[in-house]
């Protein structure tokens, strides 16, 4: 796209862009047009202009359609559409121009009258299929199969490997499996094969079951962890340009998804966050790759025995700190300083005093060139959101900035000789003043440290001037010390982020994988000794590699004594002992040289060559060539041995040093300490001093104006603390309070708090250091290159090559206590071109890999092994039930399985299996666990149901014998006491016993108005807890179901010696239920029913976007470049995306409304027309909306609301099957018309566990059932429930709703415990199977160990509810309380009002009376005046309380006897005061 105002280049400031158009039915390839739009120009008229720009039919229809041909989609652009801002979503490099070569075009073709769309395939997809067809026909050769495991190949040889990788190269499937060994081919380019949605897709799959890719990898060394509780790594190897580091950073985001179950506690987003820090700082771009790691690194996540994030711990190793200050022409420095100068804002620029890159000295050889500059500023944003993820605080990000710009500034320091004194000129003057500025160090240091160095001598200290070799040389060291100690510095905080501090406190079992992202092999036109280094590191790693795959492979089955022909590897072990065998190995040699004053690089090449020249591997060069060559297993390399004596002790020089510690920035002194325990520390020390210090003088200047004060005895006694020792400062402490009490008694609070501040600063109470104790204990090799060179001391610091071997051995010595899992990564090209496969290029990385022995061991090797206990516990259920013989047991059953006898072998203690026929054997093993569970669930219902039907027979029986001895009596009676035919009397059934029988017609009369349930509430004087006796969920509620109710809340509380008088309290609560029913229809003829809609509480996941087609989207930050499932374009890394919980899918925000595909992680709605069905459907076809539930699972759960609260075990009893049968059938047919008040209570409950156990997907989603178990097993009990919560909100709406439901459901039947014998534990056990059962794919062996923790995490929704339940039942308890009191209060107030009014009419008519009568009213008076006192300080009782309890709401309200005893002594006064009062008018009338 380009700008014609302008010629540079824009993406989106300008107002007129550049499309161009390629017609699919143009004459010649490639033809097309370039229209110039405006940037809001929509696809129809883009379709216009190019029809009438290329002169074609303006009467046929056509359509626009956006080609990515690398994504392998096309998009059909709607009419509004706007293709300018389609394409601001392509690659950068694809914006500028997107000629039709690039793959980013639009396409121009001819559409259907009819509305449809012939949508057209991508050239190589046509060109496949073209070639597919005419193979078919015979006219050309069949193309090869294709394997993804090279394992299955029918003939192995290295063509064969080779063109298996290139064909499915080819077809972009760049991983390809060799048994359990990855084989990755770096693409140089991004492929969409990494989004959320494979992650879910390769979770918890076998490896080898889906096509080959590096999350299959990750979740196999994830699930094998959890399986085996043994600690995994993964190794990648591979080098330099062949992909490791981004297959690290799929391997850490699958991982971190992987155990993102439940609570996520924010450790996964720190190690996110960590891989773009470490990348900016530690990362450049070089000859064979543009994003290669200059350091080593090992990524220990350690998990909790449930799979849970415990922490992790980042571990490097030889940063390369040589690159700093010079490289290749066509290489750059760190990505960290270009990011920097082309990503900073104009005020940053400012602050920081930063120039242009081409300015610099250390940036010289390469200049980004202006279409990286744009993805630069984008990655310098996401380098902030990074660091922001690891917890760098702003001021922390402003002083690395600082540092990064000074060690900038100091490649632009030059030197000249001085014209009169001896030594060099320092300068310029600017960039002395940048450095002084951003460093916080006095120039004339500066200066100093620059030009002149220190030497010791026995009586003196000498100052020497550096000459100009030694000048530069002190420049670029100092350059690198701030850069190296900067690195460790971040490499520490991150490892401080990733911290658990739980594991400092107490010891939790815990497990761990690991990722090796190590440099690879080197070999480049200039080698130094950073290769030399790196190379060793490939060396070791590839010797590991080969212990691994052969030599304990094959010891192992020689000791097994099984049939077996060794497998011939080539051994580098004699390339190692070069390196590192004591005492004439290239490491010894290299000290000892570097510890002689008088060595030089030349007298080390002589003694290498000397000592080695017999040795295979070291390679003898020419005299006059100052370098030497090493056979390595990758090949020769030509080493220079310039630099090699200084680069091994390259330590922090003394005067650099003491300028960096001169500094006023104390970040900067944090950087230099060798010890960073001991910088913290000091640092606590020099605060609390200089606290001291302004605390003394404060208080001097403050005793002196205050001599004869209490407070001035203190201070003057602390005058002097700075003479006393550390250990004193406790005897001053209790020396000063026995001084104060002697002279003023009590020491007063403030003084006492002043003291005890004064302890608490003392120096004996430093702040706690040791979680920096316990990661410099994890990473103590990490700092071991910040050793301080000390030039009077004859010890010196070990040297850098000792140290790397060191690293190196600590870190084979973890990865052997490990179980590997192996990624080789294999470099397709040597000039980064996308897609290019160089056949040669590849065939050489995989003859130095060994790729072909190591695909013939594991093709005849043998990759299941167990132990025969390991073997009989695990296939126990397929064995015999006497195993005698392990051994011929063993050989009979897989004998009778009919597994070739090449496929296995029985060993002297091991079984030894092919991986595919442990697969085999796995799936038999479920098959019969399966029927087992079968026939012991039919054996176990069939004692159920003959247990019942013994029991109804026996009660038959019973029944039978009672009923014939009944009759028979009567009929003796009957014959004795009257002898002829006589007529019954009259039976009067009483009106008690006629309420039992049928109720009045006005009880059918159902509840549909919230005012009339509060009326109701109201009139039957809160005796009655109406809200226990019907749900909430459903508004229209009979009086009959009200009286239902209470007819079995009143038999359950009667019991068996009441039961007589139940109808007489039932027929008078009918009473009084007919008198509100009058009542209220006579409102209601008066008044307007005014019906409120219903409200519902919305969840957190309402503030998400409405998911279209049932997905759940939910805001998504993208950790890698991932690539959106609706447009296709790219989504870079730190972007915000939306992501459907259920089914995984990435989108942009605005692709939201665009979305034509449904979601897969739940079922679609029913079609129209299809049969109606209740039971076994999926739940998203039973609701009409979102957020509503089921009719028949409303229906019976209100039914056993209705009727069964107080029935004894109403879940855990079963009932009739014919009785259910029957009521199945029904309900299916016609829900609405079947009458649940014919079937029996256990009946019920017992459809609606079958209910929910028919469901295809459980109320809780097959989906997150791991998740759910992860959170259940977090150890604090918070935690848990706020990941289970957490969970929750991703549940598809209908699920959420009808989970909702039910748990409210169970609250209710747990709330009656007493009666119904079923606590929420019990609930728990019953219905966990039916809401949260594992997947049926699932081993049912390993699912029966979850069943405590489904159990729990049921029992902790139960009680979480039943918390809130009564929460809120004591908040409405209080609300009535505070109602009834303001009532109260507001009637007080009106009798005060009433009686002043009286009062005032009698003195006003106080004349007119007789002295008699006036006595009289005098008496009166005083009465009125007693019983005001009385009203106005109960008046003042009742606001007092209600002033406590609206300002202390924490204190419970007093509810006492007391306050019921005045408000009746209230209302007894006043009705005896309106009796006297009436007995005074009546008086005077007569």
């Amino acid at each position: 796209m380009n700008v014609m105002n302008s010629k540079v280049t824009s993406y989106q400031d300008e107002a007129v862009c550049t499309l161009q158009i390629y017609p699919r039915f143009a004459i010649k390839p490639g033809q097309g047009c370039i229209l110039r739009v405006p940037k809001e120009a929509t696809a129809t008229t883009v379709i216009k202009t190019a029809v009438a720009t290329l002169g074609m039919d303006t009467s046929k229809p056509y359509i626009l359609v956006e080609v990515q041909e690398y994504g392998g989609e096309e998009w059909v652009l709607q009419a509004s559409d706007q293709p300018v801002q389609r394409v601001l979503l392509w690659p950068r490099k694809a914006q500028d121009k997107h000629p039709q070569s690039d793959g980013y075009f639009f396409a121009l073709q001819e559409g259907s009258y009819d509305g449809s769309i012939q949508y057209d395939v991508m050239t190589s997809v046509r060109q496949e299929k073209v070639a597919q067809g005419l193979a078919n026909r015979g006219f050309v050769t069949q193309q090869p199969q294709e394997y993804d495991d090279l394992c299955n190949l029918p003939e192995l040889t290295e063509e064969s490997i080779l063109g298996t990788l290139r064909h499915r190269f080819h077809k972009q499937k760049i991983y390809t499996f060799a048994s359990n060994i990855l084989i990755a081919v770096n693409p140089f380019k991004f492929l969409p094969i990494y989004n959320p949605r494979y992650v879910k897709m390769y979770e918890n799959h076998t490896l080898g079951k889906l096509e080959p890719h590096v999350f299959a990898i990750a979740d196999a060394a994830f699930h094998t962890m959890l399986n085996k509780q043994v600690n995994q790594c993964i190794v990648i190897s591979g080098e330099s340009g062949s992909g490791k580091t981004q297959s690290t950073n799929f391997l850490i985001h699958c991982l971190t998804a992987l155990s993102q179950k439940g609570y996520t506690s924010g450790v996964e987003r720190t190690i996110l966050g960590a891989g773009p820090v470490l990348e900016a700082f530690g990362n450049a771009k070089t000859a064979y790759n543009n994003n290669s790691s200059r350091f080593g690194k090992f990524i220990q996540v350690n998990y909790l025995e449930s799979g849970v994030v415990r922490g992790a711990v980042v571990e490097k190793y030889l940063l390369e700190k040589c690159r700093l200050v010079s490289r290749g022409k066509t290489e750059r420095n760190y990505h960290v300083f270009y990011y920097l100068l082309i990503g900073a804002s104009e005020e940053e620029k400012d602050e920081f005093k930063l120039l242009r890159p081409e300015e610099y000295h250390y940036l010289k050889e390469e200049i980004p060139i202006s279409e990286d500059q744009a993805e630069m500023k984008h990655e310098f944003r996401r380098l902030h959101q990074a660091m922001e993820m690891v917890g760098f605080l702003p001021p922390t990000k402003k002083q690395i900035f600082s540092v990064l710009s000074a060690i900038l500034y100091l490649g632009n320091v030059t030197y000249e000789p001085k014209v009169v004194a001896e030594g060099l000129k320092v300068g310029p003057d600017r960039v002395l003043s940048a450095i002084s500025d951003l460093l916080k160090v006095k120039v004339e240091l500066l200066v100093e440290a620059l030009t002149t160095r220190k030497a010791m001598t026995a009586n003196d200290t000498l100052i020497l001037p550096y000459s100009l070799s030694e000048a530069i040389t002190a420049r670029d060291s100092m350059a690198k010390s701030l850069y190296s100690a900067l690195f460790d510095w971040i490499v520490l905080r991150i490892n401080h982020a990733l911290l658990n501090k739980i594991d400092l406190e107490e010891s939790v079992p815990c497990l761990s994988i690991g990722v090796l992202d190590i440099f690879g092999f080197e070999d480049f036109k200039t080698n130094s000794f950073e290769q030399f280094c790196i190379n060793y590191a490939n060396e070791q790693l590839q010797y590991y590699c080969n212990q691994c795959i052969f030599k304990l492979e094959q010891e192992e089955y020689m000791a097994e004594g099984i049939i077996w022909h060794n497998i011939d590897y080539p051994d580098n072990i004699g390339c190692i002992s070069l390196f590192s065998k004591k005492p004439t190995g290239l490491f010894y040699l290299l000290d000892e040289e570097s510890n002689f004053p008088q060595a030089t690089d030349s007298t080390l090449l002589e003694k290498f060559k000397q000592q080695h020249q017999n040795n295979p591997f070291f390679v003898q060069t020419p005299v006059r060539v100052p370098a030497f060559v090493i056979r390595h297993f990758a090949g020769k390399v030509k080493y220079q041995i310039k630099d090699f004596r200084e680069k091994n002790t390259d330590h922090m020089r003394p005067d650099i040093v003491a300028l960096l510690r001169s500094s006023e920035c104390s970040y900067l002194r944090q950087l230099i300490g060798a010890n960073p325990v001991a910088v913290f520390r000091w640092g606590i020390l020099r605060a609390t001093i200089r606290t001291l210090a302004v605390f003394n003088e404060a208080g001097r200047s403050w005793a002196e104006k205050h001599p004869g004060n209490i407070y001035a005895i203190l201070f003057i006694s602390f005058l002097n603390i700075s003479d006393l020792g550390l250990g004193s400062i406790r005897e001053l402490h209790a020396k000063v309070l026995q001084s104060l009490k002697q002279f003023g008694g009590e020491v007063p609070q403030k003084l006492q708090i002043v003291l005890n501040v004064i302890l608490l600063f003392s120096v004996q109470n430093l702040i706690d250091s040791h979680s920096l104790k316990f990661i410099m204990g994890l990473t103590q090799h990490n700092r071991a290159t910040r050793s301080l060179l000390r030039l009077h001391t004859k010890k010196k610091p070990p040297s850098i090559s000792t140290q790397f071997q060191a690293s190196l051995s600590k870190l084979l010595e973890t990865l052997r206590k490990a179980e590997p899992f192996f990624v080789r990564c294999i470099r397709s090209n040597g000039d980064k071109r996308e897609m290019h496969f160089d056949d040669a290029l590849v065939l050489q990385q995989l003859r130095y890999t060994s790729m072909l022995q190591t695909v013939r061991i594991r093709m005849s090797g043998y990759g299941a092994k167990f132990t025969f206990k390991e073997f009989t516990d695990q296939f126990r259920v397929l064995l015999p039930k006497e195993i005698s013989t392990p051994q011929q047991d063993i050989t009979n059953l897989l004998t009778k399985m009919g597994l070739p006898s090449s496929s296995f072998q029985i060993g002297r203690t091991k079984v030894f299996l092919k991986e595919s026929e442990r697969q085999i054997l796995q799936e038999a093993l479920h098959k019969e666990v399966m029927r087992s569970i079968i026939i012991l669930q039919r054996w176990f219902r069939a004692c159920l149901m003959r247990k019942q039907y013994l029991r109804e027979r026996e009660g038959i029986i019973t029944i039978q014998v009672l009923f014939v001895w009944l009759a028979r009596g009567c009929l003796v009676i009957n014959s004795a006491t009257f002898p002829g035919p006589r007529r019954n009397p009259t039976i009067k059934i009483s009106r008690a016993t006629r309420v039992q029988e049928k109720w009045n017609a006005s009880l059918d009369r159902e509840i549909t108005d919230s005012n009339e349930l509060h009326h109701l509430d109201e009139f039957l004087g809160n005796q009655v807890c109406v809200v226990d006796v019907y749900s909430s969920l459903n508004p229209n509620i009979g009086y009959k179901d009200l009286m239902s109710g209470y007819q079995k809340r009143v038999a359950s509380l009667a019991g068996l010696k009441k039961a007589s008088e139940v109808p007489l309290v039932v027929n008078l609560f009918q009473s009084v239920l007919d008198g509100f029913i009058r009542g209220e229809l006579k409102r209601l003829e008066t008044e307007p029913c005014k019906v409120k809609e219903r409200n519902r509480r919305k969840s957190k996941r309402d503030k998400c976007p409405d998911g279209p087609l049932g997905h759940l989207f939910s805001t998504y930050q993208v950790t890698i470049m991932q690539s959106c499932d609706q447009c296709s374009s790219y989504i870079w890394g730190m972007e915000k995306a939306f992501m459907c919980s259920s089914c995984k899918m990435v989108c942009h925000k605005k692709c939201l409304s665009k979305i034509t595909v449904n979601c897969t992680g739940h079922c679609d709605r029913k079609k129209e027309g299809e049969q109606t069905l209740h039971f076994g459907v999926p739940l998203c076809a039973l609701v009409r909306t979102a957020d509503s539930v089921p009719f028949v699972m409303e229906k019976m759960l209100v039914h056993v609301e209705m009727n069964g609260l107080y029935t004894e075990g109403i879940y855990r009893k079963s009932g009739s099957a014919c009785r259910a049968k029957e009521l199945h059938h029904i309900l299916e047919k016609d829900p609405q018309a079947v009458s649940l008040d014919n079937y029996p209570i256990h009946t019920i409950t017992g459809l609606v566990k079958l209910w929910l156990r028919e469901l295809p997907d459980p109320l809780m989603t097959y989906s997150l059932y791991n998740d759910f178990l992860y959170a259940a097993d977090l150890p604090e009990a918070s935690e848990r429930l706020r990941a289970i919560y957490r969970k929750l909100d991703e549940l598809p709406p209908s699920n959420f709703s009808t989970l909702e439901r039910l748990i409210f459901h169970l609250v209710k039947v747990a709330k009656e415990e007493a009666h119904n014998r079923m606590s929420a534990n019990a609930l728990a056990i019953l219905f966990a199977p039916c809401i949260l059962r594992c997947p049926d794919s699932s081993d049912p062996l390993l699912s029966m160990k979850d069943i405590n923790k489904t159990t729990l995490c049921v029992e902790i929704l139960i009680n979480e509810q039943t918390r809130c339940y009564n929460q809120k039942m004591e908040e409405i308890q209080q609300l009535e309380n505070a109602e009834a009191m303001a009532i109260n209060q507001l009637k007080l107030r009106r009798q005060i009002v009433s009686f002043h009014t009286c009062i005032l009419i009698i003195c006003s008519n106080l004349s007119n009376f007789c002295p008699g009568a006036q006595n009289k009213f005098v008496l009166m008076l005083r009465i009125i005046s007693m019983y005001l006192y009385c009203t106005v300080q109960n008046l003042f009782r009742l606001w007092f309380r209600n002033e406590l309890a609206f300002r202390l709401p924490e204190f419970e309200q007093d509810s006492s006897d007391a306050e019921n005893m005045d408000s009746e002594s209230l209302v007894s006064s006043e009705s005896l005061l309106e009796d006297h009062f009436v007995s005074l008018n009546s008086e005077g009338q007569y």
